[in-house]
């Protein structure tokens, strides 16, 4: 199953995307033996500032046609590590090709697009800056790639 991460805002060279690039060549690395990956990062940008309700259609294009459409989003469903290695391992053996994580700029997700999404995830109750969402989802996906495998990575 293909990975998908469609992003508002372009990440520059720094912290976060070092540790982006950690995590997802990790992930790569661990998940392909188990049907998982690769990943994609998909960055759009909305040149004329017309907030979430112009990002939404530029981060649905960038989404592959078909694929499962996943909200990172404050009002989402909090899951556990391993509920969530769990839930990418269901729509992997139910035959998903692809997953598209949809992360939305400063002002969120456009209710509509939220509406489309067949799941939508919280980091927790705080707003957190999009491109930290970014990192955290990464970290996630290399944890739950780790889970799946037996990997020590996880500890309870």
């Amino acid at each position: 199953m293909r990975v998908h991460i469609c992003a508002v805002g372009r990440l520059r060279a720094g912290p976060e995307r070092a540790l982006i690039d950690d995590y997802l060549t990790r992930f790569d690395r661990t998940g392909r033996a188990l049907g998982l990956g690769p990943v994609s990062v998909h960055e759009v940008e909305d040149k004329k500032g017309g907030g979430m309700e112009a990002e939404a259609p530029l981060l649905m294009r960038a989404a592959p046609s078909g694929a499962l459409l996943v909200a990172m989003d404050e009002r989402g469903k909090m899951l556990s590590s391993p509920d969530f290695a769990a839930m990418l391992a269901r729509w992997r053996d139910a035959g998903r090709q692809d997953v598209a994580f949809v992360i939305g700029g400063a002002d969120g997700i456009a209710p509509g697009l939220r509406a489309e999404a067949e799941q939508a995830i919280s980091f927790g109750p705080m707003v957190w800056p999009h491109m930290l969402v970014r990192v955290m989802l990464s970290e996630q996906l290399y944890r739950a790639a780790s889970i799946l495998a037996g990997a020590p990575y996880h500890r309870v």
